[in-house]
């Protein structure tokens, strides 16, 4: 237990950069904080930090020993909570992730049925592309995610739950050049940018087929909020599952450009976790909400 807190010292440290700061973050004193990191370097052997007037900076040992605390601190918080969990669901946590797609539908609908059902769960959401996403659920960071998964095919490491896939649409502000066309032909798309979130291969290749480009996104960002933004304030494009645009379309947001009439432009949603490995009656009960939100009929279908 010892070397547990003299780890979650350290990593208050390096996350605040100078020692009264870290020491006020975890309740110590300036001395006792010290004490604590030079009782960590001796049972390691090594330098942890180089120590300048104004604040400290790591050593090559000492952000390796980062890395692995914050994976340690991570795991005693999961044992914690899933043996506060393991008789009912009044206490505890879920810490989940989502790619920008769920996240901008899917997953807020759920997580506000979720907290109204057990308000003594405390839930941390991270938002990320799907390689993020699996390197922090085999890091123990989250316990499960929702997100693209066809590029986990055959991965034995991962338990994926399949969801429904939805229409890949591409969309444009309303008044946008293009919707005045009579006939749009694709190979108009071409004179305007294109904005997207970051890509599965084989998205990317239809897209770029699109607009003839390898790279086919002009604007890339993983913030889906942004896009919707962007696109409904200028003359950019871009290309999402129907899910997330049939609101903002329906309400006369967002417009409506060109279908996109091809399987590897649909979504393809998954719920991921360890495989092999139980999930916490938190994430159990996550995955239920999931499964039955996806179920609700989607405007527009």
């Amino acid at each position: 237990m010892n070397d547990l807190r003299q780890l979650r010292h350290f990593v208050a440290l390096a996350e605040h950069g100078h020692f009264a700061r870290a020491a006020e973050a975890v309740n110590l004193s300036q001395p006792a904080l010290s004490r604590s990191i030079q009782a960590l370097e001796s049972s390691l052997g090594c330098s942890l930090l180089d120590r300048g007037p104004r604040q400290i900076t790591l050593t090559a040992h000492g952000r390796l020993v980062l890395e692995h605390a914050r994976r340690l601190l991570d795991g005693r918080r999961a044992l914690h909570s899933a043996v506060a969990q393991l008789e009912n669901l009044d206490s505890g946590e879920l810490r989940l992730g989502a790619g920008p797609y769920p996240a901008a539908r899917l997953v807020p609908r759920v997580l506000g049925r979720f907290a109204g059902a057990h308000p003594g769960v405390q839930v941390q959401l991270r938002i990320e592309d799907w390689h993020g996403l699996r390197n922090q659920l085999l890091g123990d960071a989250i316990e499960l995610f929702v997100a693209d998964v066809r590029e986990f095919e055959g991965d034995p490491l991962l338990d994926i739950t399949p969801l429904r896939r939805h229409a890949g649409t591409l969309f444009c502000r309303p008044g946008h050049p293009l919707l005045r066309r009579p006939r749009l032909r694709v190979e108009d798309l071409a004179a305007y940018p294109l904005a997207g979130t970051q890509l599965p291969a084989e998205v990317a290749r239809t897209l770029g087929a699109l607009n003839d480009k390898a790279q086919p996104l002009g604007i890339e960002c993983n913030n889906f909020m942004v896009l919707k933004a962007l696109v409904a304030d200028s003359e950019v494009i871009s290309m999402a599952p129907w899910d997330v645009l049939a609101e903002d379309v329906a309400a006369g947001r967002l417009a409506v450009l060109l279908p996109v009439d091809n399987q590897a432009a649909r979504s393809a949603y998954g719920i991921v976790s360890h495989a092999g490995r139980s999930l916490s009656p938190a994430a159990r009960a996550m995955v239920e909400y999931l499964l039955e939100e996806d179920d609700q009929p989607i405007t527009g279908y």
